[in-house]
């Protein structure tokens, strides 16, 4: 089964002074009334697992009123190997600790990789596609830790570049010499996350046509460089790449911003061949994104070759009785999964029976 996370420890974490708990290596239900820190608890577990908070907060939103830092940690055990890992939050910053000894934050899905579904991902098929390329990108993060760098590298790029862009007339030998780095870099990053789109939307479809009574879902990269140049090589990507870039110039210099590359990418899904933000129902659009998140969690046992930790911030109450019983199925296959609720009633007897189910707050 791999590594499971056997405790966490809170201390000083938003609304916590201090919380110890012990988790089941199956399953954990984090009951309680709202505002009395469940999703805290899920966000202490993504941050040692992903190294990161789907909140996006400032280091001091992270510590508690009147305190000067907060601690959270946990252990993991299994295949005969146990690791502590920790975050200690100070002043401006965040500090990632692995046995003891100091790593970056993006050493931490090293050890355990997560995935998190929340209520706000239940509109992903609606919202703006920088949503959907966070999603992508985020697991891409986490699944190689070379993705992240190039992420973080291409993402300087465009910074300087888009700086350049807004000088009104900037030095054009300059601006040659970003073109030719965005445009390799971009390539590079369009190739790597291209790969991992392929691996994932293969069972994206197969997961969907099991959860939704057969129905076909398709799901496809939109490239702003067109769709011609996701066959090609990297090297193939860049000459392109800089191509567009000389015919848009003119635009971006009245625009002050680089308007093609990864950055403005997307994913598109049609069922049974309607565009499904267009025509799908909610129901659909919810069986999208649920699709989603179980490819994200096989796709992690097939890269890592071990099982992540699944953690569910109150969806169960957002799905319907067809899709909780889906979400129920999987599970119930074996991955260790946290879980908030305000109620035991959206859970089925036989999967209390085998849970863990801690009091939140009182």
């Amino acid at each position: 089964m791999g590594l499971v996370v056997t405790s966490l420890g809170l201390r000083n974490w938003r609304n916590f002074s201090e919380r110890h708990l012990d988790l089941s290596p199956t399953m954990t239900v984090l009951c309680g009334s709202n505002a009395v820190g469940k999703t805290n608890t899920v966000e202490a577990l993504q941050m040692l697992t992903a190294g990161t908070s789907f909140r996006k907060p400032k280091p001091s939103q992270l510590v508690r009123e009147d305190c000067d830092s907060a601690r959270i940690s946990a252990r993991m055990e299994g295949d005969g190997r146990v690791v502590d890992v920790a975050c200690v939050v100070e002043p401006g910053k965040r500090r990632f600790e692995r046995n003891g000894k100091r790593c970056h934050a993006s050493d931490m899905p090293q050890t355990l990789m997560s995935v998190l579904f929340n209520p706000d991902d239940l509109s992903f098929v609606k919202r703006g596609a920088s949503y959907r390329r966070d999603e992508l990108d985020g697991f891409g993060r986490q699944a190689n830790h070379g993705y992240a760098k190039l992420l973080s590298a291409y993402g300087r790029a465009i910074e300087q570049r888009n700086r350049l862009l807004k000088e009104g007339h900037p030095d054009l030998s300059l601006l040659d010499a970003w073109d030719a780095s965005v445009a390799l870099g971009g390539a590079t990053l369009l190739s790597a996350r291209v790969r991992l789109f392929e691996r994932l939307r293969g069972h994206i479809s197969a997961i969907y046509g099991q959860i939704s009574d057969g129905e076909r879902l398709e799901c496809t990269y939109q490239c702003s460089l067109g769709s011609d140049v996701l066959g090609l090589s990297r090297d193939q990507i860049a000459d392109a790449f800089l191509s567009r870039l000389g015919e848009v110039r003119g635009e971006e210099l009245r625009r002050g911003q680089t308007l093609i590359g990864p950055q403005r990418d997307d994913i598109a899904f049609t069922i049974d061949g309607r565009d499904a933000r267009a025509f799908g129902s909610q129901g659909q659009q919810r069986s999208i994104v649920l699709a989603w998140k179980m490819a994200e969690v096989e796709l992690a046992r097939e890269v890592v070759g071990e099982q992540p930790l699944l953690l569910l911030d109150d969806v169960m109450s957002e799905l319907d009785a067809h899709r909780r019983a889906s979400m129920t199925r999987f599970v119930q296959s074996g991955i260790q999964t946290v879980v908030t609720t305000t109620n035991l009633g959206y859970f089925p007897d036989d999967l209390l029976e085998g849970a863990k189910v801690v009091e939140i707050g009182g």
